[in-house]
């Protein structure tokens, strides 16, 4: 009997590397951040407040997002997104927003950021996706994918979590997890998600927290099958952001990005 079993766990086990062995990720897009001004071919820098459609984009936020070298430069191969206490437009603060929309997106793959996050009550900081069309309808309905986020006022907490129909912060049904990382706001760290037909994984530095699967009910539950842009931003108030209000104190406040990769899953063979 314990030859038999160990014969199936020595075939288990070989299966498993086969099946590991078969599949690779494929570098296919990314920004190093080498040269010495933002590539246009590739980010767009978001200009307004989200009036007059949307004021405070939904969430209450304090920020007017801009694209003056003061919010938004390459300093040194690092991408610099900076909030100011200075009064930009009709809000008391200035920030920036990047997105690849209409140059970039994606259904499924790896998408990897190396980025350091500020620290400071208020602040809001992002790295997350949003579909390049509402196949489905408007948010939620068409989905988001929050790769990090991060509130000052709870420092080192950082979130990964979706937003669909069926699962959002709205209902307070949103599907996510946290994990704390002591350094957030000294050393770079790796923020990943690995999105897949059935799942979409969560990484910080190559260890996985959290994993929000496809129940295959319906597109309310799933609506992740369909093209994906990037987004890099820090926010500043909001009904999360501000909700133990802003410490003026912390200003200029910034996010530093490293690298931004994208792969795709192929085979090997």
């Amino acid at each position: 009997m314990k030859s038999v079993l160990s014969f199936v766990l020595l075939s288990c086990l070989i299966f498993l590397s086969i099946s590991c062995a078969e599949k690779k990720w494929e570098l296919v897009w990314q920004d190093e951040f080498n040269q010495e001004v933002l590539d246009g071919s590739k980010w767009t820098t978001y200009v307004g407040d989200g009036c007059p459609q949307l004021c405070g984009f939904g969430n209450n936020e304090l920020q007017h997002y801009s694209n003056r070298p003061k919010n938004v430069r390459i300093e040194e191969g690092k991408l610099i997104v900076e909030a100011h206490n200075d009064s930009l437009g009709k809000r008391a603060y200035s920030s920036a927003k990047l997105v690849t929309k209409n140059k970039a997106s994606w259904k499924y793959g790896r998408f990897e950021v190396k980025a350091k996050v500020p620290s400071g009550k208020g602040n809001w900081p992002a790295i997350w996706m949003l579909p390049n069309q509402n196949k489905y309808g408007g948010w939620p309905k068409s989905g988001e994918i929050d790769i990090m986020e991060a509130v000052g006022y709870a420092p080192g907490m950082i979130h990964g979590t979706v937003h669909t129909q069926s699962f959002n912060h709205m209902y307070g049904t949103q599907k996510g997890d946290s994990t704390l990382v002591t350094d957030f706001d000294e050393a770079f760290h790796v923020y990943s998600v690995e999105w897949f037909k059935d799942r979409i994984d969560f990484f910080i530095d190559g260890e996985q927290y959290h994993q929000f699967k496809n129940t295959g009910v319906n597109t309310d539950d799933w609506p992740f099958d369909h093209p994906f842009y990037l987004i890099l931003n820090i926010a500043i108030g909001g009904s999360w952001g501000g909700k133990h209000g802003i410490a003026n104190d912390i200003f200029p406040n910034r996010m530093e990005i490293d690298y931004v990769r994208v792969y795709e899953l192929v085979n090997s063979n």
